[in-house]
């Protein structure tokens, strides 16, 4: 009896303190002033406006469509290329576009990248070439050398130096016309001395079609690797690869690889089909043999 009369009493006390509570906080939000009670309000309205030198810098997935492989660009070494060359071998290439004197976010997008492509089992170049392609025409070939220089020490596996290659645009018409064929957009602020612009990195197949985009400065290793073998329609990598491509699907909203279970549960029901066939055939063929004698 004088357990419960105890809890009972805890109970009591409790709801009168919670009541206290309530009290007190609705009398604290009434003596608010309606400035204050709106400083959330207006924070959650100036979040939402865009600046206007960044109200035209966006990047719109064109997944399906096709860039300009004959395109002609200067390579780190002054050699005239096109885009095709990287793709001749019926190899996809990973395309981003930056400006090699970028003060921040094109080193940002190219070191997340580097960083992925070291934990890779593969190195750059035999499964894919990474391709860096300037937007800005005032940069020439000993800009991009440099570039490349730096990356490839950086990258620190030799055997993957053939991988990477970072083109300039003599006149930026290439460059724009790339730019346009894969949604990115970018504009010159005079204020700052530099490009307004986003990143985003895009699997390229070896006919030109974009098959992926890969957007920000920090990168999965898998989901690039699932993006390019992908984006190589099973040209490139292992049966154990063709398999992953069966088992595992692009989430949109995280921008990485994840399960398919309904791919998982398909492949698993035809693993045991072809399990019981194993088993079943011979035990067929063994009663067919016991009736005809």
């Amino acid at each position: 009896m004088q357990t419960t009369f105890g809890l009972a009493k805890f109970k009591t006390g409790a709801r009168l303190m919670i009541g206290v509570l309530v009290v007190a906080i609705g009398a604290t939000l009434m003596s608010t002033p309606a400035e204050a009670r709106d400083f959330g309000k207006s924070r959650e309205g100036m979040a939402n406006e865009v600046p206007k030198q960044l109200a035209d810098i966006s990047i719109t997935p064109k997944i399906g469509s096709k860039i300009d492989l004959d395109a002609k660009f200067i390579d780190d070494t002054g050699k005239e290329v096109t885009l095709r060359d990287y793709t001749k071998d019926g190899k996809p290439l990973l395309l981003s576009l930056a400006y090699y004197s970028c003060p921040s976010l094109c080193s940002y997008h190219l070191n997340g990248l580097n960083d992925a492509f070291k934990q890779l089992k593969e190195p750059l170049g035999k499964e894919f070439n990474f391709v860096v392609v300037s937007f800005d025409p005032r940069e020439g070939q000993d800009v991009a050398a440099a570039k490349r220089a730096n990356y490839v020490k950086e990258y620190g596996r030799p055997d993957g130096a053939a991988g990477w290659h970072f083109l300039t645009d003599k006149n930026g018409a290439a460059s724009a016309a790339l730019a346009k064929a894969v949604g990115f957009t970018y504009h010159w602020e005079e204020a700052e001395k530099q490009y307004a612009h986003a990143s985003a990195a895009y699997a390229i197949a070896p006919d030109g079609t974009i098959s992926r985009y890969l957007f920000g400065i920090v990168f999965d290793p898998k989901s690039v690797r699932f993006a390019m073998l992908e984006a190589s329609k099973g040209n490139v990598g292992t049966v154990v690869d063709k398999l992953i491509l069966l088992c595992f699907h692009w989430d949109e909203k995280t921008n990485k690889v994840t399960l398919a279970a309904f791919n998982i549960m398909r492949a698993g029901g035809i693993l045991v089909v072809l399990i019981l066939g194993a088993f079943l055939v011979p035990f067929w063929f063994g009663k067919k043999k016991e009736n005809v004698r």
